[in-house]
């Protein structure tokens, strides 16, 4: 088990400048919906930006820690559009 604060700390570890909103979706600790706004997508595909999140919970979905993890990126742009 993971809790939200440490998945936002290993995201925040592999993206520095990442925003990062985590949300438990079962209670149980282990499935998780993440949203991640970083610079560090931009001219990136979406497979190339959910990578380098994947990259940096790599060790919490190893040990299974992180069951089930879904993903939400965006760039700076793109999120100040859709608020």
């Amino acid at each position: 088990m993971i809790s939200p604060d440490q998945v936002e700390g290993l995201i925040k570890a592999g993206l520095p400048d990442a925003q990062v909103q985590v949300q438990d979706l079962t209670g149980g600790g282990d499935h998780y919906q993440v949203t991640v706004v970083s610079s560090l997508f931009e001219g990136k595909r979406r497979v190339q930006q959910h990578q380098l999140v994947y990259g940096a919970v790599q060790q919490a979905m190893a040990s299974e820690a992180i069951h089930a993890l879904a993903l939400n990126t965006y760039t700076p742009e793109e999120w100040a559009t859709t608020q």
